[in-house]
């Protein structure tokens, strides 16, 4: 089994790089494979609603020369998802938020590339705003019909400089535990008899007529 995890701060080994280790490091000893994926400093346009990804059907955005592409293969292929994300006014990191609007929207687009794989989030912060940000993270993984595990806390560690994460202790229980019930998840998930649920398409409806 494989996860995939999305460190999306401009620091290649920053705190959320930490964060996102944490729960690597506990899922690697359980014998799953992680692999950190930095799209933090790169330079990734956002979504501009072209809708061509629903009209190709081809599991791609068609926005040229950044990582999207490759890393929704990556993901796809994947059976595991880890969202890391440090604080920037009460919300994720701007390039992240391109990232994931892309990525996420083509997944639906193309039936739901993403649908049933186990997905968590992690959030390194200086002080607040991290909630909100969790909770920003965490609705690309529920849109998705993902499964999520819980840890128990909020997937949060805090500190300032790179590193200082790993001297939250509480932090870092939160994320051994989330490695933890993420790994338990994916091999009860991998073993189980019973057929995953069917896709539904999507029912849309507009509240102006």
């Amino acid at each position: 089994m494989k996860v995939i995890a999305i460190n999306g701060s401009p620091k290649e080994q920053g705190n959320t790089f930490t964060a996102i280790s944490a729960v690597c490091e506990q899922l690697a000893s359980e014998g799953i494979e992680c692999e950190i994926v930095h799209v933090g400093n790169k330079s990734i346009r956002g979504c501009i609603s072209c809708g061509q990804c629903g009209k190709n059907r081809n599991g791609k955005c068609v926005l040229p020369g950044d990582e999207v592409n490759d890393c929704i293969q990556k993901i796809k292929e994947a059976d595991g998802l880890i969202l890391g994300s440090p604080v920037y006014f009460s919300a994720m990191a701007g390039t992240l938020k391109c990232f994931l609007d892309r990525a996420f929207y083509v997944a639906s687009a193309n039936g739901g590339l993403f649908r049933h794989k186990v997905g968590v989030s992690v959030v390194a912060d200086r002080r607040a705003g991290a909630v909100p940000t969790y909770n920003q993270l965490n609705n690309y993984i529920n849109y998705a019909e993902m499964f999520m595990p819980s840890s128990n806390y909020w997937n949060v560690t805090y500190g300032t400089l790179p590193g200082d994460a790993s001297k939250d202790i509480e932090g870092m229980q939160s994320m051994r535990v989330l490695g933890k019930n993420m790994a338990w998840l994916l091999k009860t998930k991998a073993a189980s008899l019973i057929p995953l649920p069917e896709f539904e398409k999507k029912a849309m409806f507009s509240f102006i007529r």
